[in-house]
């Protein structure tokens, strides 16, 4: 059996990442929904009914914070999972004198 090393360049392997990818997000978008409504829920018990835009406008707010931020916590282990961290090629590699 070989090794083979994951690559996003494997239309296999790419199928399987990229699944894995949105299921996650999938999963977050749920998690995001329910801290965005918690969120409104714990405004309008301590200040009261408010407006709907005020609502609309907290829910959105939150909702779409926690998901970019788990779409791009996700994009960046898809990154590094996929091993396109380790093919970069820095033109600067060994030019840069650091602490001398």
């Amino acid at each position: 059996m070989t090794h083979r090393t994951p690559d996003l360049d494997d239309p296999e392997y790419a199928a399987f990442a990229w699944g894995r990818y949105r299921t996650i997000l999938g999963w977050m978008s749920g998690f995001a929904l329910l801290v965005a409504l918690f969120c409104a829920g714990i405004m309008w018990w301590l200040l009261g009914a408010f407006q709907l835009h005020m609502m609309i406008a907290t829910v959105l707010g939150v909702f779409l914070t926690v998901w970019l931020a788990a779409a791009l916590m996700g994009l960046m282990f898809l990154s590094s999972g996929s091993g396109h961290d380790e093919r970069i090629e820095d033109p600067l590699a060994g030019e840069i004198d650091i602490g001398d």
